[in-house]
């Protein structure tokens, strides 16, 4: 799976693990206790969001490129 999407990851103190949202795909978050595995849940929900987009028709949005400015 190749995953092109932008991922916000950020610590919870709250729930005390990575929280990783996608915002290019609308409602897609994921979790976990380190880093790496809150990257790999979320790479298996970002998968799970395009099948369910395509089982109901809806629009798949592309990931967008950014590049950064010196």
């Amino acid at each position: 799976m190749s995953i092109k999407y932008k991922m916000i990851i950020y610590w919870s103190r709250e729930d005390n693990t990575f929280i990783v949202e996608v915002p290019e795909l609308p409602g897609c978050m994921a979790d976990g206790s380190t880093y790496q595995e809150a990257v790999v849940n979320a790479e298996v929900v970002i998968q799970e969001w395009i099948d369910i987009a395509k089982e109901l028709s809806r629009p798949i949005p592309e990931p967008t490129e950014h590049l950064l400015s010196a």
